[in-house]
């Protein structure tokens, strides 16, 4: 497994800013190539995807995630380069170390050594990588569920490398994400002079009652596996810059996170009640981030939970907090999936790094799991 730092040091040297992949994946496939994998790379406009499996019978277990990363902001903020790799007090450091080359290099060196150890597993392993989970998700992992939902192509088993862990590797697996849904709203008002608002209409007045009251609705109570849903503004903005002028728009963007007991048809009826009720003149667009998924207990997440315990001897928690992942666009297709990956402390920061035995351990984790779905009778 300590080829495991090596190799993620070699993707981190790849300046795969979204939607760029750069070198990494043709560095995967030639790894996976020799293990019978059949790459194929499918190109959506700027987003490079690659699709590999090895064998043609079910199960499939995928290993799922993104060679993209994050701009770097301020590069002489970084305590060593961004795209250095350099080690120093046990730490890989550089954009991605985290989120997510770390994961990609572990389930790689995991994959070379089952298939070392057992030639004759039952089912197939795949490989869902993409260069666009950092940017628009337009083009990325979507896309690529289109193409093998098209010609009947499933996936039973998914783990997806985001970096899940919170105090040491393997305390928290997400085997559920919320969904998230954002309206850009625009309210219409008559723009006019501040001493003559007889003659105009505020709407930043208008709307102001109509934000108290979706800001304080309690949407849902949630439920066993997730917290209530929320609702939260994020952006507003109105008027010229001048302060004797009454702006003719609002223009405000909000987002939902929310659980199981919600869909985006019920969120969307219940905001435009209350617009309505407060008689706005309005526009309003919606953007359909992607919907809440739950795996509950079954083979991966025993063979997961089972994994960490044989590995480091913890009790992992098993959560549907923090943000989307491309896990969404996977789990509607019937797949079991899950989120295991390094600590998260650094990522998208300046100086995000990871722990170099954390991704041993990794390995070894993401390697038990291939054992416990892939060998059981």
């Amino acid at each position: 497994m300590k080829d495991v730092i090596t190799f993620c040091q070699a993707l981190i040297q790849e300046p795969s800013v979204t939607p760029e992949d750069k070198a990494c994946q043709p560095m995967m496939a030639k790894r996976l190539e020799p293990l019978g994998f059949s790459i194929e790379t499918m190109v959506f406009h700027d987003t490079t995807n690659m699709w590999a499996r090895k064998g043609t019978e079910s199960p499939v277990f995928c290993f799922a995630g993104h060679t993209d990363v994050v701009p770097t902001g301020p590069e002489e903020k970084w305590q060593h380069p961004p795209f250095g790799a350099e080690i120093h007090d046990g730490y890989i450091w550089g954009r991605g170390a985290a989120d997510m080359k770390g994961s990609l290099a572990a389930m790689v060196i995991a994959t070379e050594q089952f298939v070392t150890d057992y030639p004759n597993h039952k089912g197939s392993i795949a490989y869902l990588i993409t260069s666009d989970e950092e940017g628009p998700f337009i083009n990325g992992t979507t896309k690529v569920i289109d193409t093998l939902e098209a010609r009947n192509e499933k996936i039973d088993y998914c783990v997806v490398g985001e970096p899940s862990s919170t105090s040491v590797v393997g305390d928290v697996v997400k085997y559920g994400r919320r969904g998230s849904l954002t309206g850009d709203l625009v309210v219409k008002g008559k723009q006019g002079h501040v001493a003559y608002p007889h003659l105009a209409k505020n709407p930043i007045h208008d709307v102001a009652a109509a934000l108290d009251e979706l800001s304080n609705t309690q949407w849902d109570e949630g439920n066993d596996a997730f917290p209530a849903s929320t609702f939260q503004v994020s952006n507003i903005h109105a008027g010229t810059g001048a302060g004797n002028v009454i702006p003719g728009e609002c223009h405000i963007c909000f987002n939902f996170r929310f659980c199981t007991e919600q869909t985006f048809a019920s969120l969307q009826s219940r905001v435009i009640e209350i617009l309505d009720k407060h008689h706005l003149d309005y526009d309003i667009n919606w953007t359909f981030n992607g919907l809440p998924f739950l795996t509950d207990s079954g083979t991966l997440v025993d063979a997961t939970v089972t994994a960490i315990k044989e590995v480091s001897g913890i009790d992992t928690e098993l959560s549907t907090a923090g943000g989307t992942s491309d896990g969404r666009f996977i789990a509607p297709t019937g797949a079991q999936v899950i989120e295991l990956g390094p600590i998260n402390a650094t990522i998208h920061q300046i100086d995000e790094r990871v722990k170099a035995s954390d991704l041993e351990t990794l390995a070894q984790m993401y390697y038990h799991i291939l054992v416990n779905t892939l060998t059981a009778e």
